[in-house]
């Protein structure tokens, strides 16, 4: 089992979540220790694809780890020097954009700017059906930024979503291996 600490900060892209619960186990049997995180609106809010309790029953039963949801509980990642690596899967939209602004008003982005703080590398799974309208730039500017690493994404559904990018949540191992060493795992578009 590989040392480094992992943060999993799991967003509101709901559709996504089966997909990245099974990238989660994948990293729980590569890494010794792995932190669940999730925004408050994951916490709070059941959907048709499943419950938020069920979600962070899961969360906990995957990681063994109690999962941290609101600003309080992550606020020490920075200070205490938590984690190795944070990956944000699926990092939504809105996550993006407040992370490319600097706003810091849920748990996943204060987990990113406590985890940042540090020189940490911060994993984004990009999930959002704007990401090639009104999101692309603010996915534009953490391509360029120091400590941001992308899993390989590409087009949803060009035909009836054209604007919209899912990242290719399997390669999240790959990707969070490639951060920690400070790479970018290539090609970022599929």
């Amino acid at each position: 089992m590989r040392k480094e600490r992992v943060g999993f900060a799991v967003c509101g892209s709901f559709c996504t979540h089966a997909n990245v619960l099974e990238a989660l186990r994948e990293l729980v049997k590569e890494y010794e220790t792995v932190i669940p995180i999730v925004s408050e609106t994951s916490a709070y809010t059941d959907t048709r694809f499943g419950s938020s309790d069920d979600l962070l029953e899961t969360l906990e039963e995957l990681t063994g780890q109690e999962v941290l949801y609101d600003i309080p509980s992550v606020e020490p990642i920075g200070p205490k020097k938590l984690l190795d690596v944070l990956v944000i899967a699926p990092a939504t939209g809105n996550t993006i954009a407040k992370l490319a602004a600097g706003i810091t008003d849920t748990a996943v982005t204060m987990a990113a700017k406590a985890h940042l703080r540090n020189g940490g590398a911060v994993v984004i799974a990009v999930a959002s059906n704007d990401g090639l309208s009104a999101g692309a730039r603010n996915i534009g500017e953490l391509l360029v930024r120091k400590n941001y690493y992308f899993v390989p994404f590409g087009q949803d559904d060009a035909e009836k979503k054209p604007c919209s990018l899912i990242a290719d949540f399997a390669k999240i191992p790959e990707t969070v291996d490639a951060a920690l060493r400070k790479e970018q795992l290539q090609p970022i578009l599929l």
